[in-house]
């Protein structure tokens, strides 16, 4: 992941730092939001997932392949049967 450095002045920076503390969030999941809201405000993918959807227009709904909820797949850990 890339990092970048920004310079914010004191006054901004308490504001930030106290929103961060009130809310229990970390400075990087506050700039996370704020990153993400200023990209939908200005019409923008956030995520890979996103810009895909929009790449394929109309046809980008998802389609369920089976009607109804199916019973998970359980894998490994279990006792095997003897034989």
């Amino acid at each position: 992941m890339p990092g970048k450095r920004i310079q914010i002045d004191d006054e901004s920076w308490a504001a930030l730092d106290l929103l961060a503390r009130d809310r229990m969030m970390t400075f990087q999941e506050l700039a996370d939001e704020a990153f993400a809201d200023l990209l939908k405000k200005h019409g923008r993918p956030v995520d890979l997932r996103a810009a895909l959807r929009r790449s394929a227009g109309a046809s980008a709904e998802v389609i369920p392949l089976k009607g109804g909820k199916e019973k998970p797949v359980r894998r490994g850990r279990g006792k095997r049967p003897a034989g």
